[in-house]
């Protein structure tokens, strides 16, 4: 099934006239690979988004809008444990492990919470 990457990029090849192949070239990975990554067998390479901005001159709104995509393609996210105490790292694993079983509440709560954060409201 293709991800919201892959509408993306299709929609992008179609624009500019270009199969899979040619993008897969510019890429500088297989056809069948730059597919699955589409599909969702496969994770979007952290560089791609750069990559494909500077390749096809995405303005701001689209790098935005492919940007979106990537991240909501994911279907596995790392995380840099470095610099974090045992303690953090317990938190985080934890909700990461207990995020399906939250209540939509608890969700909301959470994203406020983080949203706060980034807006300055919580010190």
């Amino acid at each position: 099934m293709l991800t919201e990457f892959g509408r993306f990029c299709r929609k992008l090849r179609i624009d500019n006239g270009e199969l899979l192949k040619h993008m897969a070239d510019k890429l500088g990975v297989t056809s069948s690979y730059l597919s699955a990554v589409e599909n969702g067998k496969r994770n979007v390479p952290q560089d791609w988004v750069e990559k494909i901005a500077n390749l096809y001159s995405l303005g701001t709104e689209e790098y935005s809008e492919l940007k979106k995509a990537a991240q909501n393609s994911q279907k596995v996210v790392k995380l840099d444990f470095e610099g974090f105490d045992l303690e953090d790292k317990d938190t985080l694993l934890a909700l990461a492990r207990q995020f399906k079983d939250l209540t939509e509440d608890d969700k909301m709560l959470i994203k406020n919470i983080l949203q706060k954060r980034k807006k300055g409201g919580i010190k």
